[in-house]
């Protein structure tokens, strides 16, 4: 997999975090991580198929998506990751992957996303591990997300 591939993303989830969040995320150091479970953790789950096949997930603390979502919804605080902060936060990776979709078909490369997935630890009775690319983006007083790319 080339390092290159996880930049429209990042670009993406920059640009969609400062407008959403309305904070400027700082990036981390890129490397090569092996997905795992993780409790108290929320992935979004992205397909992308056509010139690059794959998935693009999203991992985020649960806490730091309340946050996320909290500020996404004008400051309603949520205790809890209900219906409501699950669709929040499913529409914030649904933005990011759209938005880098397009960055990629400026490139010439034709692409289409899949719906999003979330899928949280307390759900999950089994879990495959793989390893992806991966860059931390870090919200100040927030949290972390980290963006997770496996493509081919």
């Amino acid at each position: 997999m080339k390092a290159e591939v996880i930049n429209p993303f990042l670009e993406s989830a920059r640009l969609v975090i400062e407008q959403v969040i309305q904070v400027s995320p700082s990036t981390g150091n890129l490397g090569v991580k092996e997905i795992s479970l993780i409790e108290n953790h929320i992935w979004i789950q992205i397909g992308m198929t056509g010139q690059m096949c794959g998935n693009i997930v999203f991992g985020i603390q649960e806490q730091v998506a309340l946050r996320m979502v909290s500020i996404m919804m004008g400051g309603y605080v949520l205790t809890e990751m209900d219906e409501m902060g699950q669709s929040a936060i499913s529409e914030l990776g649904n933005m990011i992957s759209g938005n880098a979709s397009t960055i990629l078909s400026n490139q010439g490369v034709i692409v289409d996303i899949t719906p999003p997935k979330v899928i949280r630890s307390v759900n999950i009775t089994e879990f495959a591990k793989k390893k992806a690319l991966s860059i931390p983006l870090t919200m100040d007083g927030i949290g972390e997300l980290d963006i997770q790319v496996m493509i081919s």
